[in-house]
């Protein structure tokens, strides 16, 4: 089951290396044409990292897509990231990436003093629509690759998250409720084996239910 990390010392050390893995991919896009931000899931993060039993720290990040030559080639998207991502992995000496579902995972990391703690990247990529809700890129894999599908999935209710939060935040002790959402929306996906509900959809989901429970007590 998850829970939260919360050696903070390890995190910033940990942070760093996933920054400086994610801005050489953001660096190698770019020269692709494709313009991207990647960032946290969760408010910040900083208090949101989760480790499921004592396997590796999990940092999921999502990479935002702001402009390429087509958005709706999905399958072109995904490859070009995984491909660049590979790249730099190999720059740092580690494996390739594995490719899900919902995102590139990144094989566990350590540091060569503190090898029993691992951590792993977790990326998701994602893109905001006219509507301004979040979409994020599914590859749903066939009996081989010819028939695997390459598309976006919306986000429920993702439109206005970031000011649901910030309104969240505003109640005193309301945030500490998000957190435990956020964690137990993980660990019941994990138990019904549901691998479609990655971390930023969990954490939508907690704000979203949050959000409307203050509502009703008209506390928002």
């Amino acid at each position: 089951m998850y829970h939260y990390f919360e050696d903070k010392e390890f995190l910033e050390r940990a942070r760093k290396i996933c920054v400086g893995i994610l801005d050489n991919l953001e660096i190698k896009l770019r020269e692709d044409g494709i313009n991207t931000q990647f960032f946290l899931v969760g408010s910040g993060a900083r208090n949101m990292v989760t480790q499921n039993e004592n396997g590796p720290i999990d940092f999921d990040y999502n990479l935002n897509i702001l402009s390429c030559d087509n958005f709706k080639d999905c399958k072109a998207i995904k490859e070009k990231v995984r491909k660049e991502f590979n790249k730099v992995m190999a720059e740092y000496k580690l494996a390739d990436v594995d490719d899900s579902t919902s995102s590139l995972t990144t094989k566990p990391i350590c540091f060569t003093d503190e090898p029993d703690i691992k951590f792993s990247i977790d990326l998701c990529i994602v893109t905001k629509d006219t509507a301004d809700q979040w979409n994020r890129l599914k590859h749903e894999k066939g009996i081989n690759s010819y028939y695997d599908k390459y598309y976006w999935n919306i986000a429920p209710n993702s439109a206005d998250y970031n000011e649901k939060a910030s309104a969240i935040k505003k109640i005193p002790g309301a945030w500490l409720i998000v957190r435990q959402q956020y964690l137990d929306l993980k660990n019941k996906y994990l138990t019904q084996h549901d691998y479609d509900h990655p971390s930023f959809i969990c954490y939508i989901e907690a704000i979203n239910n949050v959000y409307n429970h203050l509502k009703q007590k008209k506390l928002i």
